[in-house]
């Protein structure tokens, strides 16, 4: 029965941060004394399902300890869905929380592939100076050779500031 109760409060954490309800979110957490790491019942955990441009959730959910940097089952994180979602207060709100953007997933990949693939620029200028520029996905790209087969020649300028500055 035990097994029971803690995937339903799991799924009960998982559905407040994907609606983005801060309220139940830290009544479950607070009062109900749910792990804010506890796994739905399709594996997945409050912060990877979470309504990604809500900041406050992010914050509330890390400050009761949930891991930045967990992966789910293709080896994305916390971290590859911001970037892709293009939501950079909820990117800043990880990283400030210990989240690694060096972290690749599945396909090789970090958060600034992603964020080149999206095209989104803000994610891009905040990601590169602490990326590693010279990492390849699992198609042998580096952040800059992917952002120049896609013709995306703003942010080649911005890869380009940050391979060729003094380290």
């Amino acid at each position: 029965m035990l097994l029971g109760d803690e995937i339903s409060a799991g799924d009960r954490l998982s559905g407040a941060a994907a609606r983005g309800d801060l309220a139940e979110l830290r009544c479950l957490l607070h009062q109900e004394l749910v792990h804010p790491d506890s796994h739905n019942r399709f594996g997945k955990t409050a912060l990877q399902v979470m309504m990604f441009g809500n900041t406050f959730v992010a914050e509330e959910l890390l400050k009761q300890g949930a891991s930045p940097n967990i992966q789910d089952e293709a080896g994305r994180a916390p971290a590859h869905d911001a970037a892709r979602t293009g939501f950079l207060d909820t990117l800043r709100v990880l990283v400030e929380h210990g989240a690694d953007i060096n972290v690749p997933d599945g396909a090789g990949a970090l958060p600034i592939h992603v964020a080149i693939r999206e095209g989104h620029t803000e994610v891009v200028q905040y990601l590169a100076p602490d990326s590693n520029l010279q990492h390849r996905d699992a198609e042998g790209r580096t952040p800059l050779e992917l952002a120049h087969l896609l013709g995306l020649s703003h942010l080649e300028a911005i890869l380009g500031q940050h391979l060729s500055a003094p380290a």
